[in-house]
């Protein structure tokens, strides 16, 4: 039986960008035969972002759908909000800048068909990724961040930071209850689904700086919270005992 794939895409004011993602993303997932929706999250837009959804899915995408984010504003709770409303049998988070490339989302889905992973996480910065006008002080935060989690957790995997991911369904269903309300959620999820015993595999994927607006990421307003959510899954995967790893199938 056919899967299904969903794209769950958080905007906040991204009126002039979302165009574009979208009939990326739909394009190339048309073009690879994946069925698949795309669910854009109105994270408390004021600039008409919903309307511009709205027509598109009724023009050029149409497995585009709108979710308007009815509570407390923010990267991580708009994601939350995509995470409550998506239907597919997995799920991937990305940008609605097109930061992210949909022909790696491609890559993405082919590669959790092909090995039954229960995720798939992007890198960047290993052989076959790349960035393309990362801010150097950002590039300097991100890559002394990754390596402190490696060694916490003792991971290879080297860029846990990075929002683009997939998931299957019954990862996001065992990685409850989510706590983070912004971008530390893009850690909150891969190292809950590892401390918790899903499976992964690493694709090499690229990243490219937006081209319209502003980016939403204040590195001054995420420190703490990056390092309350490392301390809190690293707790539960030195204290738990396993409380919370999954049980596979046929044991009990």
């Amino acid at each position: 039986m056919s899967q299904m794939l969903s794209v769950v895409i958080p905007a906040h004011n991204e009126a002039d960008s979302i165009p574009t993602a979208l009939r990326g993303v739909y394009a190339a997932l048309r073009a690879e035969g994946i069925d698949h929706e795309i669910v854009v999250v109105d994270d408390h837009c004021s600039d008409g972002t919903a309307d511009v959804v709205h027509a598109l899915a009724a023009d050029d995408v149409p497995t585009a759908r709108i979710v308007v984010n009815q509570g407390k504003g923010g990267f991580g709770l708009a994601v939350r909000c995509g995470l409550e409303n998506y239907s597919g049998d997995a799920v991937a988070v990305m940008m609605a800048d097109l930061s992210d490339s949909p022909d790696d989302l491609v890559e993405f889905w082919r590669t959790m068909q092909r090995t039954g992973a229960d995720c798939v996480f992007g890198t960047r910065f290993s052989k076959g990724g790349r960035v393309i006008d990362y801010p150097a002080a950002k590039l300097r935060i991100n890559r002394v961040a990754n390596f402190g989690i490696r060694v916490l957790f003792g991971l290879r995997y080297d860029d846990v930071t990075n929002a683009f991911k997939m998931y299957r369904r019954e990862v996001i269903d065992g990685v409850q209850p989510l706590l983070s309300h912004h971008f530390n959620l893009t850690v909150e999820i891969p190292l809950k689904a590892i401390v918790r015993g899903y499976t992964y595999a690493v694709v090499p994927n690229s990243w490219t700086n937006r081209s319209h607006g502003e980016s939403k990421f204040k590195v001054k307003e995420m420190g703490s919270r990056y390092t309350f959510i490392i301390l809190y899954c690293l707790l539960e995967r030195l204290l738990s005992r396993g409380d919370y790893r999954r049980v596979p199938a046929g044991e009990s």
